[in-house]
């Protein structure tokens, strides 16, 4: 069928024809005004305008979320990473304080007592504050939890052993490897867990704080690449070599661009610093430490115990204090040699050589303490582990004195180079963030003096 005719409108005038959308006339606008050159010009400046702001923007968000990942690593995480490892140095420390006493009996020195006293305490105020800042639901509040719980019960054993090996009784000595069952099994895995999860957590405030800030850098070059562009149009139209408004806008842009890549390479060269000279060495540290109080808690407890503890590896028998304390030694000794490895200067590396030098004494003591055990003769074997002259609790006490003065030197390197790492970004957000405005400014300038020409 032919097509019909279309129906004159009311009073014999022809129908409408339907209503074109705004985007669609801004579109012909548009068109329309880059057809000539001051319409080409605003274009141009708009474009110009809106790459520097938004590098500015870009900037000013990349350089704010690395500032707060920096200031996290330095004022967050590792405190809480630092705090987790003494609480399980702490825990570790009051179950061997705990053993030491147990051993002197009737004559247990006010500073032992005072020891695991303070060492519980230690850890419990640690547990308050990681349990503050553990996020709900998660890992770290479990393990809090699970701790908060066994200390309590951990405390009420090391009473019972105290109070039956005053009275002379041996059931002391059951409730005492019961207490330390308890924290070997379950207390100190769980810390073990806390540490875990806190140095993860470092580890992603790291992961946020050193990447380049891609994005906006690529920016920065474009803008730049505009504005050249914009300044070599009108060098060619008009033979001035300078438009003072363009000129401004990229040297501004310039600044702020610089600014970016330098500081950041500043933080992340200071970043990366505080991590393979000062995280990495006080990890390898915490993990001596807690190895050096583990073995000297074995080595209590294998005299506590007399050879009611055993075990088979390797179709032989050991005492199995005694087999955990030269695994516990082993463990020290190549911590030690790789701290003295990753230690960078005098100070850091003068306690651990130091400790180095008390765990070997410790051992040939440990040697001579083991031989009388062996042969009956426990009390000079207690004089040689527990004993006021020469005995191995000099030694162990030397060793975990050099080791905390290690962690005390490298614990500052890590925050005068993090905090290093932080500052160099200082102001920038709010520098890009202004200098882009000037530079958008500018450009909207050195345009704006083109278009005036053809008024």
């Amino acid at each position: 069928m032919p097509a019909q005719p279309a129906r004159p409108a009311p009073g014999g005038s022809p129908a409408p024809s339907a209503r074109r959308t705004a985007f669609a006339e801004g579109v012909d606008r548009l068109r329309d005004a880059a057809t000539t050159e001051p319409g080409r010009l605003r274009i141009i400046g708009a474009v110009l305008a809106l790459l520097v702001v938004a590098f500015g923007a870009v900037t000013a968000w990349q350089a704010s979320e690395r500032a707060a990942a920096a200031d996290d690593v330095l004022h967050r995480s590792q405190p809480l990473s630092s705090g987790a490892a003494d609480i399980y140095r702490s825990l570790a420390d009051a179950n061997t304080a705990a053993s030491s006493g147990f051993l002197a009996g009737g004559q247990e020195t006010a500073a032992s007592r005072d020891r695991y006293e303070t060492d519980i305490r230690t850890a419990a105020a640690g547990l308050v504050t990681a349990a503050a800042n553990a996020e709900p639901g998660s890992a770290s509040e479990a393990a809090v939890a699970r701790l908060n719980r066994l200390l309590p019960e951990y405390k009420g054993l090391i009473e019972r052993a105290r109070t039956y090996n005053r009275q002379g009784y041996p059931v002391g000595g059951a409730y005492l490897r019961y207490a330390n069952e308890k924290m070997q099994k379950e207390m100190l895995p769980a810390a073990e867990d806390l540490y875990t999860k806190e140095n993860q957590r470092l580890d992603a405030d790291y992961g946020d704080a050193t990447p380049y800030p891609w994005v906006a850098i690529a920016l920065g070059v474009l803008a730049l690449a505009a504005l050249g562009w914009a300044q070599h149009r009108t060098y060619r139209r008009t033979n001035r070599v300078l438009n003072h408004g363009l000129v401004a806008a990229s040297a501004v842009t310039t600044v702020a661009l610089l600014w970016l890549v330098v500081g950041h390479a500043v933080a992340r060269a200071e970043l990366n610093g505080s991590y393979d000279h000062g995280i990495r060495s006080l990890t390898v540290l915490h993990d001596a430490r807690i190895a050096s109080l583990k073995a000297r808690g074995n080595e209590n407890l294998s005299l506590v115990a007399r050879g009611a503890e055993t075990i088979t590896a390797g179709g032989k028998t050991y005492d199995a204090y005694y087999y955990d304390f030269d695994k516990d030694m082993t463990i020290l000794g190549q911590g030690l040699t790789r701290a003295a490895k990753l230690a960078d200067d005098q100070g850091g590396g003068a306690p651990v050589k130091s400790a180095e030098g008390n765990m070997a004494v410790w051992k040939q003591r440990h040697a001579a303490a083991r031989t009388e055990d062996e042969n009956g003769n426990y009390e000079q074997a207690l004089d040689k582990v527990i004993g006021a002259k020469g005995a191995t609790g000099e030694c162990f006490d030397s060793v975990d004195r050099n080791l905390a003065r290690a962690i005390d030197h490298e614990q500052t390197e890590f925050q005068r180079a993090a905090g290093d790492g932080r500052d160099a970004m200082t102001g920038l957000p709010v520098g890009a963030a202004v200098l882009a405005v000037l530079g958008a400014a500018g450009a909207l300038a050195g345009i704006g003096r083109r278009l005036s020409e053809y008024r």
